[in-house]
C-alpha cells in the first residue's frame, strides 16, 4: 500500500506531526522523502523567514520523517530511504542559495544515515531527478527553460515516468545504499 500524504494530513515541519503520522503504520517499507519547496531570491534579497522556509521543509522535514520512520524500520530490521534531492545541490544557479542549501544538506544526511542505519539493514540513497515538468517548474519562463535544456548533453528533460521508475528499481537493489544518483544529461 502507498500513502502520499499532504501538507493537510502531515506537516513535515513538525516533529510531532511526523512521530503521529508514522506511529499509525505496523511496517515501512520505504520513505520517499520528497516534500520541497524553492524559494528563489537573490542573496543580498533572502529574508531569515524566507531561508527557514525552505531548510524546515526540504531538510528538516526530510530529517524529522526518516526519524520516525527508521524506529519502526530499525524493529523490522529493513527498510530503504529515498531522500529527492537536486542537481542545484551540486551546481547551484544563483538565485537559489537556501534551495541549494537544504538540498546539499539531503546529500549529507543521505551518507551519515546510511553509515548509521546499514547495520540495521537500512538503506538510504539520494536521487536527484532533473528538471521536470512539475507544478515547481510550471512558472519558470520560457529563456529559463531553453537555458536548462540547453545544459543537457542529451537536448531534453527527464520526465516524471522515469524519475518514478528509477526510483522503484532503486528500492529493489538491496545491496545500494549511501548513493546519489543523478537522472539527467547534465554534465
Amino acid at each position: 500500500m502507498v500513502f502520499s500524504p499532504g501538507r493537510d494530513e502531515l506537516d513535515v515541519r513538525s516533529a510531532n506531526d511526523a512521530d503521529r503520522y508514522f506511529a499509525r503504520f505496523e511496517r515501512i517499507d520505504v520513505l520517499i522523502n520528497n516534500a520541497g519547496i524553492t524559494g528563489d531570491k537573490l542573496f543580498a534579497r533572502l529574508e531569515e523567514a524566507d531561508w527557514d522556509a525552505v531548510l524546515d521543509t526540504n531538510l528538516k522535514g526530510a530529517f524529522l520523517c526518516s526519524r520516525a520512520a527508521a524506529k519502526r524500520m530499525i524493529k523490522q530490521r529493513e527498510g530503504s530511504i529515498i531522500q529527492i534531492g537536486s542537481y542545484s545541490a551540486l551546481h547551484p544557479p544563483i538565485g537559489q542559495t537556501a534551495y541549494a542549501a537544504s538540498k546539499a544538506g539531503l546529500i549529507g544526511l543521505t551518507k551519515s544515515l546510511a553509515k548509521e542505519l546499514g547495520p540495521r539493514n537500512i538503506r538510504v540513497n539520494c536521487v536527484l531527478p532533473g528538471f521536470l515538468e512539475t507544478r515547481m517548474t510550471a512558472a519558470l519562463s520560457e529563456e529559463a527553460r531553453a537555458a536548462a535544456l540547453a545544459r543537457h548533453a542529451l537536448g531534453r528533460f527527464n520526465t516524471v515516468e522515469d524519475a518514478a521508475r528509477f526510483v522503484r528499481t532503486l528500492c529493489t537493489l538491496t545491496h545500494v545504499s549511501g548513493q546519489v544518483f543523478q537522472l539527467d544529461s547534465r554534465v
